[in-house]
């Protein structure tokens, strides 16, 4: 005990976030490793060739990650953001537990995907990736402008063409993933409504309108004062192209979604980020006062709490028989994660804990609740993530 103590005290961290952990129940020494812990990039696949002219340009050595395909490390100093190879697209930065959360989904070709709460965007293209030319993914986020940043990195890595995001609250998202039927598309020439054409990045002149409109009036920048989801990207083959927004926005009754639903949904929740170790340094220049505000306040975590259920509620609906769904989040905290879960398994009879075939070789520990996993900084020597994976049976 006198030794963590040692190693707590040589951290900078405020007393109040110390006593958090405490509270909590989390071990403080695992923030020792903090500085330590390296960074990870993903490099686009199909760039392999590369390699050695990336090292050139960082000056430093890429070291493969062994279990997760397409991941290096690096020094966690060095920059990547100004790299001609990301500015082309070659890589990404994403940590090496978000990576792993997506391969625990195990997307197959043909899937119909769809990322809950999507932005910043990173683990949105690695699904893109993994799915390949096949199939669809669905990306919805609360923030416009965050999404709009998640637009900007599918087509700066040429990801696009399978993909649509919606401004929507995941909460309460309710649409399905489009499969192409050639007898809507007809009946919808026929009666010759208004399709969707090419996506472009030009606005019409209606929703230019729109948003002048929005800017006259002062309306909030929160999501409660939007009512329908906002379609502010498509690509070619995202099954959109072709159709009227009616087909596009058809509702579905929750029985109907038992197979008309996503083949597997990322619920990537919102949470206090304690776990995250870059965005816990952030608070290191945007002063610790903010970390008040933003992670320790009693009513924001009971309020993230509650968020996170609902968003893995809903994101359960919109699942189909037989399909996964994973639920995630960077904090390290059992109020955000398996009580989360625990509360969800007792409202949801048709939800099953499943094992993550693919984690055997990883290296992250058991959560509180068999089949679900944590990684943090001192086991894993990556930032801090919660992952359990749920399928949806038939009764």
């Amino acid at each position: 005990m006198a030794e963590q103590v040692e190693d707590v005290s040589t951290l900078p961290l405020p007393d109040a976030f110390l006593d958090f952990l405490r509270r909590n129940g989390l071990d403080p020494s695992i923030y020792a490793a903090s500085h330590s812990t390296p960074r990870y990039i993903r490099l686009k696949p199909g760039c392999e060739r590369h390699l050695m002219e990336i090292e050139a340009e960082i000056k430093c050595k890429l070291k493969e990650v062994s279990w997760l395909p397409y991941f290096y490390y690096l020094s966690p100093d060095v920059g990547i953001a100004r790299t001609k190879a990301y500015q082309e697209g070659k890589i990404y930065g994403i940590d090496a537990a978000s990576g792993a959360a997506v391969l625990s989904l195990g997307i197959s070709p043909g899937d119909h995907v769809l990322d809950l709460c999507t932005a910043p965007g990173a683990k949105l293209c690695m699904i893109l990736d993994l799915l390949g030319c096949s199939g669809t993914v669905t990306g919805v986020d609360v923030s416009r402008h965050r999404l709009a940043a998640c637009r900007t990195m599918l087509q700066k890595y040429t990801l696009g063409d399978c993909c649509r995001l919606f401004v929507a609250d995941g909460t309460t998202f309710s649409l399905i993933p489009v499969r192409v039927c050639l007898n809507s598309k007809s009946s919808a020439a026929e009666e010759q409504l208004e399709v969707y054409k090419e996506w472009t990045p030009r606005r019409s002149w209606k929703e230019r309108k729109r948003a002048a409109k929005t800017r006259e009036n002062g309306a909030s920048q929160f999501f409660s004062q939007i009512q329908d989801p906002e379609l502010i990207f498509y690509g070619h083959h995202s099954g959109v192209v072709g159709l009227s927004k009616c087909e596009v926005y058809q509702s579905v009754n929750d029985h109907e979604l038992l197979q008309l639903g996503y083949d597997k949904v990322l619920v990537d929740a919102e949470c206090t980020h304690d776990g995250s170790i870059r965005h816990i340094q952030k608070f290191e220049q945007w002063g610790w006062t903010t970390l008040q505000r933003r992670v320790l306040d009693a009513e924001r975590t009971d309020f993230l709490t509650v968020l996170q259920l609902k968003l893995l509620a809903n994101g359960f609906r919109l699942l189909k028989v037989g399909g996964s769904l994973v639920y995630s989040t960077c904090s390290l905290t059992l109020s955000q994660n398996e009580d989360v879960v625990e509360q969800f398994l007792s409202q949801n009879a048709s939800a099953e804990l499943l094992e993550i075939d693919a984690a055997q070789n990883w290296p992250c520990k058991s959560a509180r609740i068999p089949k679900t996993l944590r990684f943090d900084p001192m086991t894993s020597s990556t930032s801090g993530l919660f992952i359990a994976k749920f399928t949806k049976l038939a009764v």
